[in-house]
């Protein structure tokens, strides 16, 4: 399995290591390539949304997001127009004193994924959405014949 993509927490802290880095320019222009390929919505070091980690294998490309204390019902996972859409709500305190929260985060699906037969799965407040590689897109072994 190959991690195509990790996003630590807090943010905080990796800008105030930034200034002792000295892998800071080539963590920039990864953030960046990161950035383009998930379809540049932004800065992925943001903490306002949704922070997500992206792996794939030969099989499927599987995105990956840490929500403790997000019950299942609270959680939205879509595909429209061939864009993921993952949102959480998260309900505080009672009464008077209650407030929801929202985050979310879109993702533009790469043309190779098996859209119809997209999982999601949420277990000990990790949710995981396998996206299925098209039959066409995986790549396959070709016997070698001698003459």
């Amino acid at each position: 399995m190959r991690l195509l993509h990790h996003h630590t927490r807090p943010a905080i802290r990796a800008r105030a290591l930034a200034s002792h880095s000295p892998w800071t320019g080539l963590e920039n222009e990864i953030d960046r390539w990161f950035e383009s390929m998930l379809g540049g919505a932004g800065d992925l070091r943001d903490t306002a949304r949704l922070p997500l980690d992206l792996y794939e294998d030969e099989e499927n490309t599987y995105v990956r997001a840490h929500l403790p204390g997000i019950a299942r019902p609270d959680i939205n996972v879509e595909i429209v127009d061939g864009h993921l859409h993952i949102s959480a709500t998260r309900k505080t305190g009672t009464g008077d004193n209650s407030a929801t929260h929202t985050i979310s985060r879109s993702l533009n699906l790469p043309d190779d994924v098996e859209e119809s037969k997209v999982t999601a799965t949420s277990e000990h407040g990790v949710l995981t959405i396998t996206l299925p590689k098209k039959e066409e897109a995986k790549p396959r072994k070709i016997a070698i014949s001698v003459n």
